[in-house]
């Protein structure tokens, strides 16, 4: 199958184990130029915005579909790759829409928030992506839709001490920033837990002097906190006393694409699956500036693992996506 071939290619950009094509690199640009050759191929007509973003174009192009190529480190094979390449697939075949490869979705949305910035914004927009989560394959179902993609407010605190002699300064005594850190880390667990539908996660931890033998005296600490509508990542937000510096508002999807995707799966006897985003998406920066939007999830295997080398998903499910995802193009166009 095409589109599999194509994720090899990419896949073996950057080298190592796993998907390495970090936003902002050598890497990312050798994906678009490739990317670029595949819209070429099409017959679409290739430009790239002052963002750096990718796009492929037919003479109809009010319904755009794409993803993006950069990569975290070791990464998947199929996070944002898959939604570029089944892009390609459907609007070759349906021979109308545009295609959009974003630039560093990874590192919070870049390239499709300058793009909103830049004003010229579709009408529609579909978004073919692995679902990173283990519901579908749980369910049994091959692909689902999402109903809508949460919020996300990221941020970091820092906590200072008194650095000191680690063998010197009795305990009674001491100004430890890692302590005061890891009681913060807790309090990040504790209060997301029992907020329904949120998380919270702190997946950095620097510390200085960062010597075995020194009582820390500064500590940073990324805050990555999430919830399904703007109330409850408000509570969050102000009950860990974060001050943000990367925002995304939860968004629902449009109506009109995910009655396309509906109607195409329902055509087909397979089950409806709606589930929430619990992972920020390009799709959701567009939601939120008015683009009327819907994401296509792809069950992925393996337990829902993402991130990684170990993310998976069938041919036969892929292909299914890309077959729904051209249905709806030609319903919408």
């Amino acid at each position: 199958m095409r589109v599999l071939d194509r994720l090899e290619e990419l896949y073996a950009i950057g080298g190592d184990e796993g998907a390495n094509r970090v936003g902002g690199t050598a890497d990312e640009d050798q994906a678009h130029d490739l990317a670029a050759g595949w819209m070429r191929d099409a017959g679409l007509k290739v430009e790239v915005d002052p963002a750096g973003n990718l796009i492929g174009r037919t003479t109809a192009a009010d319904v755009w579909t794409g993803s993006h190529l950069d990569s975290v480190p070791d990464g998947g094979k199929f996070d944002g790759a898959l939604g570029v390449v089944a892009a390609i697939e459907a609007v070759e075949r349906v021979g109308k829409g545009a295609v959009v490869v974003f630039r560093d979705e990874e590192r919070g949305c870049v390239g499709s928030t300058a793009f909103v910035e830049l004003g010229q914004l579709p009408e529609c927009f579909l978004e073919v992506h692995v679902e990173q989560g283990p519901v579908l394959e749980r369910a049994g179902a091959p692909v689902g839709l999402a109903q809508g993609i949460v919020g996300i407010a990221r941020g970091e605190r820092i906590f200072t001490g008194e650095p000191g002699h680690a063998g010197t300064v009795p305990m009674a005594g001491r100004a430890d920033a890692l302590v005061d850190a890891a009681e913060y880390i807790l309090r990040v667990r504790d209060l997301t837990s029992v907020v329904d539908g949120a998380v919270g996660t702190v997946g950095q931890v620097d510390v200085e002097p960062g010597a075995a033998n020194v009582i820390p005296g500064r500590v940073r600490v990324s805050v990555d906190v999430r919830a399904p509508d703007r109330a409850r990542l408000d509570s969050l937000v102000a009950a860990l006393e974060l001050d943000p510096d990367f925002r995304l508002e939860p968004v629902p999807m449009a109506e009109r694409p995910l009655t396309a995707l509906r109607d195409e799966i329902e055509r087909r006897g397979l089950p409806v699956v709606e589930l929430p985003s619990g992972a920020g998406h390009d799709a959701a920066v567009l939601a939120a500036a008015g683009v009327e939007t819907a994401m296509l999830f792809v069950r992925s295997l393996n337990g829902g693992v993402s991130h990684s080398p170990q993310e998976e998903s069938s041919e036969k499910d892929v292909e299914l996506a890309v077959d729904v995802l051209t249905a709806a193009l030609e319903t919408l166009t």
